[in-house]
């Protein structure tokens, strides 16, 4: 099987833990110059790829700026800076549980997307322990949604990334989550749920469907208090909004939900009260590179659980 060829490393340095956009040039000569190509690729107008361009902002792999008639080459890098959207700072700090040489593990909180996306880009628990630790070369070796506080794990080597993400993709990673969610004394606990969910793009909330299962989660009931109840969730595959999807469909939507078992409006920008109270509380694996055992806790505590009013009131 045929290697793929790394790209060049970036001429550009990061920008507030962000890197720049590197763009590879098709096989193909539908574009007489490199510039005609990055107007019908990308989302932004004629004249602001033109802007950039005379201001030297698009550069090739040695770092020159890329002239505004240079030749269209297949196979050609060109990188450059895209402006950072206007983001509302999260107020909660993302606590390291653990670093080494080659891991961070960090305590995400709430509403901090895990990696750069849509408008979530310097905003994001990446880029922020990539300024706060001083890691330029930290890379994710999987995601939490943006709503889901708790356990994420960074790789600190560009190398061994694939090595670590491997763990996620070959389930090699025993993952605990805990919920609160409504009790339902009616319903048998634990259990095994086994679904088929498809997430369209596009399209908000996910869905089960008929088919041969891709999903499946074990709920497990801790404790609970009058209408309340504390959970254990953990899957065993990672299909988008898993947990979400199953415990609305067991009839115990988790508390906070803007999707399950209905999509609500959004809520304004810096609304940062009744989180969803979903948490990655454990992460346990053996280290593919160093051979350690790790196990990881959460210490957080979900705040429906804790203190309810406050939460139902975000005070």
């Amino acid at each position: 099987m045929r290697r793929r060829t790394p790209p060049p490393p970036s001429p550009l340095p990061q920008r507030d833990g962000v890197d720049p956009v590197r763009v590879r040039l098709p096989p193909g000569d539908a574009w007489p110059t490199v510039r005609d190509h990055l107007v019908a690729r990308l989302a932004a107008r004629a004249e602001i790829i033109d802007g950039m361009l005379a201001a030297g902002q698009i550069v090739d792999a040695a770092g020159h700026p890329v002239p505004r008639d240079l030749a269209y080459v297949p196979g050609m890098f060109v990188w450059f800076h895209r402006d950072l959207p206007a983001e509302e700072r999260v107020p909660f700090p993302i606590d390291v549980v653990y670093r080494d040489e080659h891991l961070v593990v960090a305590d995400k909180p709430h509403f901090l997307a895990t990696t750069p996306r849509g408008s979530h880009v310097a905003e994001t628990a990446l880029a922020r322990l990539r300024r706060e630790l001083a890691i330029p070369t930290l890379g994710a070796a999987h995601r939490l949604d943006r709503l889901t506080a708790g356990l994420v794990m960074f790789t600190v080597r560009p190398e061994e990334r694939g090595t670590y993400q491997s763990l996620f993709r070959d389930r090699r990673v025993a993952k605990e989550y805990e919920a609160v969610a409504p009790y339902d004394p009616t319903l048998p606990l634990p259990r095994t749920v086994r679904s088929r969910i498809v997430k369209e793009r596009g399209v908000l909330a996910a869905r089960e469907v008929d088919g041969e299962p891709n999903a499946v989660s074990r709920i497990e009931l801790l404790e609970h208090r009058g209408e309340r109840a504390r959970y254990r969730l953990t899957p065993s595959t990672g299909q988008t909004h898993q947990l979400r999807v199953h415990m609305s469909a067991l009839g115990v939507p988790i508390l906070g939900d803007p999707l399950y078992p209905v999509v609500t409006a959004p809520v304004a920008p810096g609304d940062f009260r009744r989180p969803l109270q979903l948490l990655s509380r454990t992460l346990e694996f053996t280290d593919p590179v160093t051979g350690r055992e790790h196990r990881f806790v959460s210490p957080r505590v979900l705040r429906a659980w804790s203190s309810y009013d406050e939460w139902v009131t975000g005070s």
